[in-house]
């Protein structure tokens, strides 16, 4: 996994780069401007500028997240809308996801929580595990917007909805 490592720290490198980039190439704002406006709107990076940084999102977790796939490997980046009063059906993973709750209220039913169930919020993130079978329902009335990164063994899909492709031994979700 030394490869996922080397991109997020050429990643990493490369928005610090960045910012300097587009910090030095974007118009300083007038005196006025900025008296005026106490949190000034950030100006849109100039469209020549080398290189260009879009934060899509960003959550905190409280403990050490370890991302591990054995083998080969496959990235993918998605963002996903889940309408009010729908999910995700019940799948596994055969690896891992890293996801931020970019708007809304995702309940998430896992065997991984106390009581098998968990409210995400906009601005959380969520770490989910390989194996074990997982649903996220949005039982709120706005669209739930997610980030999701997936770091899955290559050749499997991103959502395995076979369940008998997951853990066995992985405790069965509570009726929602």
């Amino acid at each position: 996994m030394s490869g996922l490592a080397l991109l997020l720290a050429v990643s990493g490198c490369t928005a610090a780069a960045s910012s300097d980039a587009v910090a030095s190439s974007a118009p300083a704002p007038s005196t006025a401007t900025a008296s005026a406006d106490p949190t000034p709107t950030p100006t849109p990076p100039a469209t020549d500028a080398p290189i260009v940084v879009e934060e899509l999102g960003k959550g905190e977790q409280d403990a050490a997240v370890d991302v591990e796939v054995a083998g080969p490997t496959q990235v993918a980046f998605r963002r996903i809308t889940i309408k009010p009063g729908a999910g995700t059906g019940e799948h596994c993973h055969a690896g891992q996801l890293v996801a931020v709750v970019e708007q809304g209220e995702l309940t998430h039913y896992a065997p991984i929580y106390p009581g098998g169930v968990h409210v995400y919020e906009t601005g959380d993130s969520i770490v989910e595990g390989e194996g074990y079978i997982h649903e996220g329902i949005n039982e709120g009335t706005e669209d739930v917007v997610l980030l999701v990164t997936y770091v899955i063994a290559e050749g499997q899909p991103l959502a395995q909805t076979d369940l008998s492709q997951c853990d066995p031994l992985a405790t069965p979700l509570p009726t929602p």
